[in-house]
């Protein structure tokens, strides 16, 4: 009978060393929070121009991105619960006759539907193995002599990562053109990301760092 394989051989990811992700196979990625806006209420002319800054965006990139979305349930209790203290404390008849309606009617609403919070992100990669292919525009001109190592510094991860921030500058650079904005994750903030997403009763859809 062969022996399990814990959990650690199933995730793709090396180690998280600032803010950069080292997969196993030698890759490396950096995570980006994207903002969002509502398309659907700008005007005409509005969307044109988000339409096109996001075509510019998509035509200036010369490697490939993946755009992950994170839906999650909304925890509605710890505000139901700020509603009640307040109705405790609440000497009004009349207030606390409406903040007793308005809680019943949050929790029949949350009861027939799921609310959801949705978080965008753009996973931005980068390999040594494809780096002469695929490194063109910004990147070119970016070679040994523009990292200065530092005594005991990984010389190689240290290009790695100047070229990945190269990267993830073009793609926040091309999503400001489209209006949103888009911020690189700390090394805190992926590892508190890739535990929610290896355990799913917290998070259902997992990130994937494959692409």
């Amino acid at each position: 009978m062969a022996t399990p394989k814990p959990t650690q051989a199933f995730v793709p990811v090396s180690e998280v060393r600032n803010g950069v992700v080292i997969l196993k196979e030698g890759g490396y990625r950096g995570i980006m929070m994207c903002s969002s806006l509502n398309f659907a209420l700008k005007s005409e002319d509005e969307q044109k121009a988000i339409i096109g800054g996001f075509q510019n965006f998509l035509n200036t990139l010369d490697f490939t991105v993946q755009i992950v979305i994170h839906s999650r349930k909304t925890d509605i209790r710890p505000y139901l619960n700020l509603l009640s203290e307040r109705l405790e404390h609440q000497t009004s008849e009349l207030m606390r006759i409406q903040l007793r309606e308005y809680i019943q009617f949050i929790r029949n609403f949350i009861e027939g539907s799921d609310i959801m919070t949705k978080t965008f992100y753009i996973v931005v990669p980068y390999s040594t193995n494809s780096a002469a292919v695929s490194v063109k525009g910004a990147f070119a001109g970016i070679g040994k002599s523009s990292v200065a190592a530092a005594p005991g510094v990984d010389v190689s991860f240290e290009e790695s990562r100047v070229q990945l921030e190269q990267r993830m500058a073009l793609v926040a650079g091309g999503l400001g053109s489209a209006g949103l904005r888009a911020v690189p994750l700390g090394t805190e903030e992926i590892i508190e990301l890739l535990y929610r997403s290896f355990n799913l009763g917290e998070m259902e859809n997992p990130i994937s760092f494959t692409a």
